[in-house]
């Protein structure tokens, strides 16, 4: 990737996660990387391209950093206490290869427009399978309906750490989960 690509994207990444995808127009995102317009026109095509490629690069990242988090659990109960001791941090602003925490990117960027761009709505919901799969893959004795409520439990706490400032909300999570790696199966 090009320097000054490179630096298009990341500025593009952190006003978009700060501000949102709507609120954030071209002319911004060129001030703030300082390139020029025909610069960021010869890497991205349009605005939706740019935040295709910052929802890229998001993914990368998060799922880069939950990986490490995850990798190597034990057992389920560890694995549930590293996931939402992780996210825990995340809501605190103590995870810098995230940034300062401002919810879920891919919510907040799905959520921005009901006419939101199909291709952009795909890509956030290609993330979400991402990081079940991610869950799914590190914890030690299989288990879906465990890995059905980590799922919900962190987008849950994401949302209410975000939406009502309940920084605590990953650690009420961890009694819950593990609740449920430990019951028998239930019938819908």
């Amino acid at each position: 990737m090009s320097d000054k690509r490179a630096l298009l994207l990341n500025s593009a990444l952190e006003l978009f996660y700060q501000k949102g995808t709507g609120a954030v127009g071209i002319n911004e995102i060129i001030a703030y990387s300082g390139v020029a317009k025909k610069t960021l026109y010869h890497h991205f095509s349009s605005k939706d391209d740019l935040i295709l490629a910052a929802l890229t690069l998001r993914d990368q990242k998060y799922l880069r950093w939950l990986e490490a988090k995850l990798a190597d659990a034990q057992s389920n109960e560890e694995l549930v206490k590293r996931l939402f001791y992780a996210l825990h941090d995340w809501f605190n602003d103590s995870v810098t290869e995230l940034g300062g925490f401002r919810g879920c990117f891919f919510i907040n960027t799905a959520s921005e427009s009901v006419t939101l761009d199909r291709q952009i709505q795909d890509r956030c919901a290609s993330h979400k399978v991402a990081v079940r799969q991610l869950i799914t893959d590190n914890l030690p004795q299989p288990n879906d309906r465990l890995v059905d409520a980590l799922c919900l439990l962190k987008e849950g706490a994401t949302v209410s750490a975000f939406v009502q400032g309940d920084k605590q909300a990953a650690l009420r999570c961890i009694d819950i989960a593990l609740a449920y790696d430990t019951q028998a199966p239930f019938q819908v």
